[in-house]
């Protein structure tokens, strides 16, 4: 006789299994979100956010209404395996592009590569190649990565502040031409109305920011979103403590970082040290 299945009705997909979860022991509450929100003392949103699956929230708050729900541990256990399942940072990296959009401005720390929005196609084709694209798979990310560019043009675009750490500035890529094109293209969007640069000198010693780039997306709703990343992962952060612990960490770094107009005469110093091309 074969064994018999236990069906529970609930998702195998720790993501989606946590924020059912959520949803079940509101429900039996009979609270809503914004009740919940009040007794908590949290932005009744991130709640609402937990339980669609769109965001994670952090460990205080999962731990919070742990206890809240008398359900000591069980919704940790689920965060935790809902954050080491791979899949989520994809999803996490799709909704940064969401908020990235709708931004009214951005700031933004780079530990060892040029950002994103700053690159030229030659920067970033090297950059995704080393990562492991290849063939038309390639061109396709190199292509997205043009596009995003499109966010800091126009009349519309928001202020965009950046902080390049020294290395951003001494990792060069392999065809000097395109090392070079690279940092006329900084020195070009530096000068900008919408945009500052800094540059964050090897001499400014430790820093509370060096060993992941961060993003912080302020929203049309007035509240600040970071987003972290490294080679391997991102991660999308929104609990508002957390937030805040990352930006006085980068309004240190910033306090340590070149002016603007000294950052530029940095930039122009590396130029002028790029060799010439001695190819045929």
């Amino acid at each position: 006789m074969p064994q018999r299945r236990l069906v529970t009705g609930r998702s195998q997909e720790p993501r989606r299994r946590f924020a059912e979860e959520l949803r079940t022991l509101r429900s039996q509450r009979g609270e809503s979100l914004r009740q919940l929100g009040e007794r908590l003392g949290w932005d009744w949103s991130l709640f609402g956010k937990m339980e669609k699956g769109e965001t994670l929230g952090g460990p205080e708050v999962v731990q919070a209404l742990d206890q809240y729900y008398g359900t000591p541990g069980l919704l940790l256990a689920l965060w935790e395996l809902a954050r080491a399942d791979k899949t989520q940072f994809r999803e996490q990296y799709r909704e940064y592009m969401a908020l990235e959009a709708e931004a009214v401005s951005l700031w933004h720390f780079a530990v060892s590569v040029v950002p994103g929005l700053l690159q030229t196609p030659e920067y970033a084709g090297e950059l995704l190649a080393a990562g492991g694209f290849r063939g038309l798979e390639l061109e396709a990310q190199v292509k997205a990565r043009m596009g995003r560019r499109e966010l800091l043009e126009g009349e519309d675009a928001p202020p965009f502040r950046t902080i390049l750490s020294e290395a951003v500035l001494r990792t060069p890529l392999r065809h000097p031409p395109a090392w070079r094109e690279q940092l006329e293209y900084l020195l070009e969007v530096a000068d900008w109305e919408n945009v500052t640069l800094h540059v964050l000198p090897f001499s400014a010693g430790l820093y509370g920011l060096d060993s992941t780039d961060v993003w912080f997306l302020r929203q049309p709703a007035g509240h600040t979103v970071a987003y972290t990343e490294n080679a391997h992962r991102g991660e999308l952060i929104e609990e508002h403590g957390s937030v805040e612990r990352l930006q006085r960490a980068y309004d240190a770094v910033r306090d340590m970082a070149m002016s603007p107009a000294e950052s530029r005469k940095f930039i122009l110093r590396m130029l002028e040290e790029v060799p010439c091309d001695t190819s045929p």
